[in-house]
């Protein structure tokens, strides 16, 4: 994932690159969890196997942290850090103590996250939700770029998503605890849950209640009804029992002969070989598909 330098970024001058920032350190009791962090630090295999680095090796790479006017220091980046230097049984840990406004904090923090290999819907979420909001603040300007305009735009090429899908990421921050809970789980596939989302937290509310009913998932078409009938005012507690209850078709099935495949493929092509081409080509026509919603 290519992310822009904070320099370019906020366009520090030389004068403030020249400046040398020292590695501190801080006691352990003295740094506190960013505001509204969207990442969750997660005490998994890969933090036991990070605890484990530290004991032996220390924090190779220091956090960054800034002055809280309370006292004390909070995380902008290093918050499983210092989670590892907990379990590891330190009391301190190195950090570069940085000055900076709360737009610039944020969108530090979501960066430095956003490059983890695993994220949940949720955490893609409100960082792109935060980030987005931090760079409208800043009213950031870049290549003549009218402030306001490039925000969407910058999040979409930094994440490596199109600019659609980053809407439709940060259209899960709309959703109660419970729904958006389900999807981190897998329980909701994403598109219905981006469909939900249009509902109101009371139609969600009561959804939560007709899925537990009826022990059931809305699938993408059915998610897509409840948005209507939301968005017309029509959704009632026995229209959202009535389209819960309703018995789901088996995904369809459709088979492909070895002789309508021969035409598209060399003869020496294997039927696995043949699968992996397919489903590449299904792949990019779905990316293509969200980038023109």
């Amino acid at each position: 994932m290519a992310l822009a330098s904070y320099d370019d970024i906020f366009q520090i001058g030389p004068a403030v690159q020249t400046s040398v920032e020292q590695v501190q350190e801080v006691p352990l009791n003295e740094l506190f969890s960013f505001e509204n962090h969207p990442f969750q630090v997660r005490d998994d295999e890969g933090m036991q196997e990070t605890a484990e680095s530290v004991k032996k090796y220390g924090v190779l790479v220091p956090g960054i942290v800034r002055p809280r006017p309370e006292g004390g220091y909070e995380i902008v980046a290093g918050h499983r850090r210092k989670r590892a230097c907990e379990l590891a049984g330190k009391a301190t840990m190195p950090v570069i103590i940085r000055e900076m406004d709360d737009d610039e904090a944020t969108i530090i923090m979501v960066d430095t996250n956003l490059q983890r290999e695993t994220l949940l819907p949720s955490e893609k979420a409100w960082a792109y939700r935060m980030k987005l909001e931090a760079l409208n603040h800043r009213g950031v300007k870049l290549e003549g770029v009218v402030p306001g305009t490039l925000s969407a735009d910058m999040v979409a090429k930094q994440a490596g998503e199109s600019k659609s899908q980053i809407f439709r990421y940060i259209r899960l921050t709309e959703l109660v605890p419970g729904l958006l809970d389900r999807t981190d789980g897998g329980k909701i596939a994403f598109n219905p849950a981006v469909e939900l989302s249009y509902l109101s937290r009371k139609e969600q509310s009561a959804l939560l209640d007709c899925m537990a009913k009826y022990e059931a998932t809305p699938s993408h078409s059915q998610a897509l009804r409840l948005k209507k009938y939301s968005q017309a005012g029509t959704l009632t507690g026995a229209l959202l029992d009535e389209i819960m209850g309703e018995e789901k078709k088996p995904p369809a099935k459709i088979t492909l002969t070895g002789s309508r495949l021969s035409e598209y493929f060399p003869s020496e092509y294997t039927p696995k070989q043949m699968e992996t081409v397919i489903l590449k080509l299904l792949e990019g026509w779905r990316r293509k598909r969200a980038a023109n919603e």
